[in-house]
């Protein structure tokens, strides 16, 4: 039930802000949230590497089933530059850390658990991903990981 109503909240604020959400060819607007031990962790520590920024939550299906296609690309292009910026808009730490154990995850995780970012992202559904280039420029939004991963490939030759 609790994941039903924080669903319910986080769809109503979403459906309600007015704020535009940042597109391709635009400069990614700053992040900085909470890792898994409490950290904060800045998407402007990333620069120079290609990020896939990925809202998602714990209790999401689709976000959940997207994970081993992520997890693959992610494989394939770590060590020639590439990273993911999770943000989960779970509200409970428990069930984030859960996820993130049984998903076997190893990139970067952090948690936006009062919605602040993903209203300032105008994230409006999840999975909602974004691809960075090294500069901090948005490349795409919500690409198929087909595409996904040739924009990568390209982006990283």
């Amino acid at each position: 039930m609790k994941h039903i109503l924080s669903f319910l909240a986080f769809i109503f604020i979403c459906f309600n802000c007015l704020a535009q959400q940042p597109a391709a060819g635009s400069i990614a607007p700053e992040i900085k949230l909470p890792n898994t031990k409490g950290s904060s962790v800045s998407l402007s520590s990333l620069k120079g590497k290609i990020v896939v920024i990925d809202f998602w939550a714990s209790w999401c299906g689709p976000c959940r089933r997207s994970m081993p296609d992520l997890k693959a690309i992610y494989k394939k292009y770590k060590d020639k530059g590439l990273e993911v910026y999770a943000i989960s808009v779970d509200t409970e730490k428990k069930d984030w850390n859960q996820a993130i154990k049984e998903d076997e995850t190893s990139w970067v995780h952090v948690i936006d658990d009062n919605g602040a970012i993903a209203r300032k992202w105008n994230v409006q559904y999840i999975p909602n991903t974004f691809l960075l280039d090294k500069q901090g420029k948005i490349v795409s939004v919500n690409a198929n990981h087909v595409a996904l991963e040739q924009q990568i490939a390209a982006l990283l030759n």
